[in-house]
């Protein structure tokens, strides 16, 4: 006789195992074609109350547990190759798992990433997604945090500060009197939906010389890419990508640069670039579809990086980004 979990796992999950490795979940473990290639992993596990609000829809929930564990992978130059799944719930109600298990199917096949099996366990406490991703690289690939030099160009991808500001406004922060209609939607929608960056994956690989997610804010993923790198950087303010959304509210008061890189959820691609290779990723970054900016440069010592407003007067920032403790 199936259990409560076998029919769980049979209902809303066997239906994405469609890699054969997957063995229909029926099997204690998946089998993960070998290749050539290096394999690449990463884990992330998103928690009620802390990465996302107990009220957020389980599709954008869905989506999250995934795609922060895709942005790993782009800025690590890697192609995904599957993922498993654990799934900690207080109860196991058709209309929520019947929605997150749709859109993960989903991202999976968008993103080209299969489920590959997992776990489902009950929890008395907040509900928790765990997702363990695999991707693949050429053999020596893989793009490290360590590797930047003085004188590479320090580049993001994207948008800086859109999940915080959306993050604010969920939680009727200053940013909820300043953002309206399509703007309150893209900032909102940002912090429960990130864009990994898996276009940019191979230029990355191609170009970059040290590579991270920004997945806990700016300033603080940059130090720490720079203290194993062994180098310190410059960076100017003013450069910094930010949407016409935030740009709105940070113009109406509800916000400041300074929380911005210091908080987490951009999910972009924080890079460094030596200045020959930088040509060629700008190119090949248009051509994948997503925007790049250059807003420093790496630079000798090891101090914390230096982040300096318009006139080049020193920002202090209280803190360099999120930490769970």
């Amino acid at each position: 006789m199936a259990s409560g979990e076998d029919d769980l796992i049979a209902r809303y999950f066997k239906p994405l195992a469609r890699d054969a490795g997957a063995f229909d979940l029926g099997d204690d473990c998946a089998v993960l074609t070998s290749s050539a290639d290096d394999l690449v992993l990463t884990t992330d596990a998103i928690v009620e109350g802390v990465h996302f609000l107990p009220d957020d829809p389980p599709e954008t929930i869905a989506r999250k547990a995934l795609r922060v564990n895709l942005s790993d992978l782009a800025a690590k130059g890697a192609t995904p190759a599957g993922f498993l799944l654990t799934l900690a719930l207080r109860s196991a109600e058709d209309a929520w798992l019947a929605p997150f298990a749709k859109a993960l199917d989903a991202d999976a096949t968008a993103f080209g990433c299969p489920l590959l099996g997992g776990d489902t366990v009950s929890t008395p406490g907040p509900l928790m997604i765990s997702v363990t991703a695999f991707g693949r690289v050429p053999a020596g690939g893989m793009v490290r945090r360590a590797g930047a030099r003085p004188g590479d160009h320090v580049v993001v991808s994207g948008t800086i500060g859109d999940a915080a500001l959306g993050l604010d406004i969920l939680k009727g922060g200053p940013a909820a009197g300043a953002a309206f209609g399509e703007a309150r939607v893209a900032l909102v929608q940002r912090y429960r939906e990130p864009q990994p960056r898996s276009a940019l994956a191979q230029a990355v690989r191609d170009h970059a010389s040290a590579a991270m997610d920004v997945s806990d804010g700016l300033a603080g993923d940059l130090a720490k890419l720079c203290a194993v790198s062994g180098v310190s950087a410059a960076i100017e303010a003013a450069a910094i990508p930010l949407s016409d959304a935030a740009r709105a509210v940070l113009g109406a008061g509800a916000g400041r640069i300074e929380q911005l890189i210091a908080c987490g959820d951009d999910y972009e691609i924080l890079c460094t670039v030596p200045q020959a290779r930088l040509p060629a990723f700008c190119a090949d970054a248009g051509r994948a579809g997503v925007m790049v900016t250059t807003i420093g440069r790496i630079t000798e010592g090891h101090a914390v990086p230096q982040f300096s407003d318009a006139q080049r007067r020193p920002i202090a920032l209280s803190a360099l980004s999120y930490s769970h403790f």
